[in-house]
């Protein structure tokens, strides 16, 4: 048995994925997908229609598609071109089903036209980032060549902890954006402690939003 712990939008999370979390272990794309939920419909909900934040799921279809209509189907309801940011958790497995051993963070950044790539072990995944970029690019309505840039990044200090490095660059990245209007990475505040702090911090927030959920629920009769 693997129970639902939390029903959060179009995310569904298990008592496995609540699990990683808990770890230490490296996080899978639900916990991804629904961090990057909760950061666009609740924690940086100021940034209303300035910011996507792309799932793990969504991400890996792009770098992996072969065909731009297919590749059309699902990013033109997400109307890239109108926003200034977009997140993407980049994964390096490469074909389309779940799995990889290593995520970094990739933001579009439609001021400067440039791709930024965030990557806790110095660029590992930058072939995978790139592949991702050029195939959304078409996709931004930006006219013109975006750059693709290696952004200076933490480093994590084990194999586990390059998701919780995603969730804490991005989080930090949109208080950036939403303090002073332009997502810059403070280096200096992702460290190992601050990392694992974050964990219990997540974890805690899962569990206090299902339960929520579950006092929320409506009580059906019983039977007679």
């Amino acid at each position: 048995m693997d129970p639902v712990v939390l029903s959060y939008q179009d995310s569904l999370l298990r008592r496995s994925d609540l699990s990683l979390l808990e770890g230490p272990y490296w996080l899978n794309d639900q916990v991804i997908a629904f961090v990057f939920e909760y950061l666009a419909s609740e924690r940086f909900r100021v940034l209303g229609e300035t910011a996507a934040f792309i799932s793990p799921q969504v991400a890996q279809f792009i770098k992996c598609a072969s065909c731009a209509n297919e590749l059309a189907l699902f990013l033109e309801p997400l109307e890239l071109a109108s926003r200034q940011w977009v997140f993407l958790a980049v994964n390096d497995n490469s074909d389309q089903s779940a799995g990889g051993s290593h995520w970094s963070l990739l933001v579009y950044h439609r001021g400067s036209n440039h791709f930024a790539h965030y990557d806790s072990q110095s660029g590992g995944n930058a072939l995978h980032a790139r592949r991702v970029a050029a195939n959304l690019e078409p996709f931004l309505g930006a006219g013109g060549r975006a750059l693709f840039v290696e952004e200076p990044c933490p480093s994590q200090k084990n194999s586990y902890d390059c998701g919780m490095y995603v969730i804490c660059i991005a989080e930090a990245l949109c208080e950036k954006a939403r303090v002073e209007g332009s997502p810059r990475l403070p280096v200096q505040i992702v460290t190992p402690a601050y990392v694992t702090q974050k964990r219990a911090e997540w974890c805690r927030l899962i569990q206090t939003l299902a339960q929520n959920d579950l006092c929320c629920r409506p009580v059906l009769p019983v039977a007679r």
